[in-house]
């Protein structure tokens, strides 16, 4: 799929929405900036909330109700949960922190036709994320999705031709995108600060004595009685097997493969979804996953020890680990290139991170003369509050009615799904998938992979770049021995040294 724009679409009273800031894309993928008059100063945007469950409520309800209060122009307007308790819950919290007795849905469509909406936040199980998604912006509205942006890569890519087709505002949840060292480092990466970039390392290991997402707690009070389990589900939709009611499928549904893949797109989305941001890497060509079941027997479907390894057309490598049993030896964050390495450490909170060159015979090329290459800290802008920061950001692209001014819009979320799930899908199939970057095809036939860098390096061809790359040729060149000049086939019993 060619990179195309995002076209700002009005819908009624959201016109304001649409209103046009020119500010510079937080995405490397080039967008337009929206054009038009700027939002009424009594305007506000008007919020509903699609299934807000544990990070639902924890985090966007809690977080917007914050900033509700803190002046933002927001108003929390309707709350759709299939579990009338958590409903309940949700809607009383709302009204006694902001005032305002939210409508009480159980469908969310029911919501988006009745609160004239400008804006909705997904909490659900991730094998709604497609539909919610594709219905809200349908209705003109602008999205904040909780990661995983959707649960296959198939989705993924939809939701991204949607959102481009429909100009509206969306927010993929991986709250670590509103970090400015992202955009820090890619600029360093693009400038040439560690040579020709080739691969990225990153992790998310966690430890329990009760297993992965075992930690959410089952009650009593979660019972066929109170909540819709065939909307929960999602039966009439075909969006999942019809199953008897399970108190720990609801609540632990992370564990299932029906409606999630673990702790790859749980959790590995998170940081997957940064390094591609920190390179301005998008959709991988090659993806292979491995791991397994080997602690964790409760009765879980997903592994308890993964890795994922994507390769990219720009001659990039990924490479995202973990175990959920064993925590205090992680694996380092960090990106490499010929001449040096970014040292990111471990977690998401940052004041700075280490640049290590590589030894002086490696560096000390004609094209580093002008460079020096010192081992370095480099400082950047801590953020106290992630998740905060990305409704803010949500907020501030919302009222300027600008797709790009979104530090995880749908372009990124699609190719983190696709290095993630695919990683998931090589895993449980035994199969190594392949993605063309033109038309987005998935395939596990293999089109040439290796062959095709073979051929690059007998014809001595240049190296590929991340994207935005500015830096020439700098740090991706090798020095050619004199020596090298005996190499070559003999022809005729002819020795190539001697021409």
């Amino acid at each position: 799929m060619s990179q195309q724009e995002v076209t700002p679409k009005s819908s009624n009273r959201r016109n304001f929405l649409k209103a046009g800031a020119t500010a510079g894309a937080a995405s490397v993928v080039s967008l337009p900036g929206s054009a038009g008059a700027t939002p009424a100063a009594n305007e506000r945007l008007r919020i509903g909330f699609i299934g807000p469950g544990g990070r639902g409520f924890g985090a966007h309800v809690k977080t917007l109700c914050q900033l509700h209060n803190e002046g933002r122009k927001i108003d929390l307007v309707g709350v759709a949960e299939v579990y009338e308790t958590q409903r309940n819950k949700v809607a009383d919290y709302i009204k006694e922190k902001t005032g305002n007795d939210p409508g009480r849905y159980v469908d969310y469509n029911d919501m988006i036709a009745k609160e004239n909406l400008d804006a909705v936040c997904i909490g659900t199980p991730d094998h709604w994320h497609h539909k919610q998604i594709v219905d809200s912006l349908d209705a003109g509205l602008s999205v904040y999705c909780e990661k995983p942006m959707t649960k296959s890569v198939e989705e993924a890519f939809d939701v991204e031709a949607k959102w481009r087709e429909s100009g509206q505002v969306m927010q993929v949840g991986v709250q670590s995108t509103s970090l400015p060292v992202w955009n820090e480092i890619r600029a360093l990466l693009q400038d040439g600060k560690l040579g020709k970039v080739l691969g990225f390392q990153t992790e998310y290991f966690r430890n329990s004595d009760l297993g992965q997402w075992r930690y959410y707690k089952l009650v009593p009070d979660m019972s066929p009685k109170k909540i819709d389990w065939d909307r929960w589900l999602g039966k009439n939709e075909g969006l999942a097997p019809e199953m008897p009611f399970d108190r720990a499928v609801y609540k632990q549904w992370r564990r299932f493969w029906p409606f999630g893949s673990g702790m790859f797109t749980d959790l590995f989305v998170h940081r997957t979804t940064s390094m591609l941001k920190a390179t301005g890497l998008r959709v991988p060509g090659r993806v292979v996953g491995a791991g397994g079941i080997y602690m964790e027997y409760d009765g879980r479907d997903v592994p308890d020890v993964a890795t994922v390894v994507a390769d990219f057309n720009e001659g990039v490598q990924g490479l995202i680990t973990a175990t959920m049993c064993n925590q205090e030896s992680r694996v380092n964050q960090l990106i490499r290139g010929h001449y040096g390495t970014f040292m990111l450490g471990n977690g998401e909170s940052f004041d700075g991170f280490e640049f290590v060159p590589e030894r002086r015979q490696v560096t000390a090329q004609g094209d580093s003369a002008k460079r020096t290459f010192e081992p370095e800290r480099i400082s950047t802008t801590p953020v106290k509050n992630t998740t905060k920061a990305h409704f803010e950001n949500f907020l501030d692209a919302c009222e300027a009615g600008d797709p790009q001014l979104c530090n995880n819009p749908p372009d990124l979320g699609a190719a983190a799904m696709a290095v993630v799930n695919l990683g998931a899908q090589s895993y449980r199939n035994g199969e190594v998938y392949f993605v063309n970057e033109g038309s987005r095809d998935i395939s596990t036939t293999d089109p040439g992979w290796a062959a095709k860098w073979e051929a690059k390096s007998q014809a001595r061809e240049q190296a590929n770049h991340i994207p935005g790359w500015q830096a020439g040729d700098f740090g991706s060149r090798l020095n050619e021995p004199e020596y090298m000049r005996y190499a070559g086939p003999w022809t005729d019993g002819k020795d190539p040294g001697d021409a």
